[in-house]
Order: structure tokens, then C-alpha cells, then sequence
């Protein structure tokens, strides 16, 4: 009898942590080059929430910044909003423990949104535009000329059922963006990554995730029903979330009905000539 060899523990975490690392670093070099998110020179400020995606965002550009051909500087950056129960001395510690330069901003946006906002109704408008504010104008005030978000490729198809079921929009979420104000630009590095891929790249990896406990504990929320959905979906019918991200990567305005997009107004506007129908012969 031939023994069967049983792959250790150990060995087959580490495996798959490389396969998991290899792949998040070649998408998100992928997501960078095809929109020129970071160039020679670049002061990138990487915002970080203490969730799985702005960390695995952080540890990636870390690694690239380490092996691109080009110089730019990274500054992690956290804003505690002062949620109670907050563990204010987690992401300090942690990113000593990378050897990442950073900055904590404090401000009391949590009193703000829960005076502001009705009993039963969703914080998530009022926390993320406080958010934005306070990150955009750090970033203006202090030199730094690219903006990092965390959101992922399925974040993008969930913004883009969010705009058509609740705004009338076929809009989902920009790779690159450039800021109403035009004083930033902020980019989406993980753009080209599965969140699946992200969440256990984060756990093999031992990251500290820190929960949001304001607007992750309200029910009901529109992206949450969303999310449930594309889950069900990749459940259901695999490849499907990738597919339908595929189509937001590959638009043909002339098939749609948005006038400002296509010139539907000279459409046919030169005569057409048809030749007629051929005889038919009858035997």
C-alpha cells in the first residue's frame, strides 16, 4: 500500500496566503496602470477605517511601492470619529508593527450624525460625507495629491444596483476620480479585487479588523440588501458578479438612450437607400 502524503497545516496557510498575495498584488498593479492612479512622484494619502479592505489596500501598496519603478510616498492615515467602545490604540500599534509612516485625526463626527440623524433612519450619508470633508481637506492642507480608498470590485457592482434600483442611474463607483472641487483625486487600487479574496487575505494575514459599530449595526440598509443579493447570485450562477463587472468595464452608449452620450440626432440622417427584396422564383 502506498501512503498518501498529508500536506501540513502550517505549509498549505502559507501556501495559500502567497497565492492569495500574488493575486491581490498582480489585480491591483493591473487596476493601477490601466488608470494611471499612481505616477513618479506621487504623495499617495492611504485612508484607512481599520476594516479588511483599507488594510489589505495598505499592505499591497506597501509591497508595490517596494517593487515599482517609480518613487511615491504613502501616509496611512485613520480618523477616529470617537464611536464609543472605539480601540483607539489598535491601528497605532499595528502600523509601528509594518514600519508605515502615519497620522491619527480626531474629530467627533459620531455626535454630529446620531443628533442630526432620525431614529430608524441609515448614518451612512452623514458619516461618509463628514468623513470625506475632514480626509479631503488634510490631504489639500498637507501636500498630499492622491486620495486611496478601499472599495473593491464588488463594492463597484453594488454601487452600480444601488443607482439603478434607488436613483435611476446607470452609475457605479470611478477606479479614478477627480473631486468636485478639483483639489483631489482619489483612487480605488483594489477596483480589479474580489472581496472574498480581500477577507481571507486579511485573515490569513492576522490583520487587526476593527468593526464599524455605527452604521454595521443598523438593519436594513439598501447595501446590505444588495450585497445579499450579488451573494446569492455568486451562490447560484458562479462568474455572474464577474460578468456584470465586465459590463460596467465595457459600455456601448449607442445601445443605451442617453442622448448626451451618443448622437442619436444624426442616426440615419444621410438617405438610405434599400435594394429591393430579390424575386422569389416559383417552380
Amino acid at each position: 500500500m502506498s501512503s498518501q502524503l498529508v500536506e501540513d497545516p502550517d505549509q498549505k496557510q502559507t501556501r495559500d496566503k502567497n497565492k492569495l498575495h500574488k493575486r491581490l498584488r498582480r489585480e491591483t498593479g493591473k487596476a493601477i496602470a490601466d488608470f494611471n492612479m499612481i505616477e513618479d512622484g506621487d504623495r499617495v494619502m492611504v485612508c484607512i477605517s481599520g476594516g479588511k479592505d483599507s488594510l489589505t489596500m495598505l499592505d499591497i501598496l506597501m509591497n508595490l511601492q517596494k517593487r515599482a519603478p517609480i518613487d511615491f510616498e504613502l501616509l496611512a492615515v485613520n480618523l477616529d470619529q470617537k464611536q464609543p467602545g472605539f480601540p483607539e490604540e489598535v491601528l497605532p500599534a499595528y502600523f509601528e508593527s509594518i514600519d508605515v509612516d502615519y497620522t491619527i485625526l480626531e474629530e467627533d463626527t459620531y455626535s454630529l450624525v446620531t443628533d442630526m440623524v432620525p431614529q430608524g433612519k441609515t448614518y451612512c450619508g452623514w458619516c461618509s460625507r463628514f468623513r470625506r470633508g475632514i480626509l479631503y481637506k488634510f490631504a489639500k492642507q498637507h501636500g498630499y495629491n492622491k486620495i486611496a480608498l478601499g472599495h473593491h470590485r464588488d463594492d463597484i457592482v453594488a454601487t452600480l444596483f444601488l443607482n439603478l434600483f434607488h436613483g435611476g442611474k446607470l452609475k457605479a463607483m470611478p477606479p479614478k476620480l477627480l473631486s468636485d472641487d478639483g483639489a483631489n483625486v482619489v483612487i480605488r487600487p483594489l477596483a480589479y479585487c474580489r472581496e472574498k479574496d480581500i477577507e481571507r487575505y486579511a485573515k490569513l494575514m492576522g490583520m487587526p479588523i476593527i468593526p464599524c459599530d455605527l452604521c454595521g449595526s443598523q438593519d436594513n440598509l439598501q447595501r446590505q440588501v444588495i450585497k445579499e443579493m450579488l451573494l446569492t447570485w455568486d451562490r447560484q450562477f458562479p462568474g455572474r458578479v464577474e460578468t456584470i463587472f465586465r459590463a460596467v468595464t465595457d459600455v456601448v452608449p449607442s445601445h443605451l438612450a442617453d442622448v448626451s452620450l451618443f448622437d442619436f440626432d444624426k442616426l440615419g440622417s444621410e438617405r438610405i437607400i434599400l435594394r429591393s427584396p430579390p424575386k422569389i422564383r416559383r417552380l
